[in-house]
């Protein structure tokens, strides 16, 4: 079981990244994706999540209506659309997997079995 993320860099305040989660061995569709993402010195924290199959999706309060999550199928890709990014989205994001239906349970990352690598954001001037 293989996550690679993408897309990660460094941008300005107010500008737009859009992250890949690829996997090469088993298809995101049958799945449940999570981002997540960990800043120096602070806890890993859950951004986003798309459930399998009907691809119901959730964020963290702090980046509602900034971030969207989508998922394509014919790519077996998930994205993360980040828009008007702020200083404080400065991270490491990753991407995770679970086959559990954990729904609203799925900012803990204990639930998730295998993850990426990560990819840096960074927010800055």
């Amino acid at each position: 079981v293989q996550l690679v993320e993408s897309g990660g860099g460094l941008v300005q305040p107010g500008g737009s990244l859009r992250l890949s989660c690829v996997a090469s061995t088993f298809s995101l569709y049958s799945n449940n994706i999570g981002w997540f993402r960990q800043a120096p010195g602070k806890e890993r924290e859950g951004v986003s999540y798309i459930s399998s199959s009907a691809g119901r999706t959730y964020y963290a309060d702090s980046v509602k209506g900034r971030f969207t999550i989508s998922r394509d199928n014919v790519k077996n890709t998930v994205h993360l659309q980040m828009n008007s990014l702020k200083p404080e989205d400065t991270a490491v994001y990753y991407c995770a997997k679970t086959s559990r239906m954990i729904g609203s349970s799925w900012s803990s990352a204990s639930w998730y079995d295998y993850w990426g690598q990560g990819t840096q954001v960074t927010v800055s001037l």
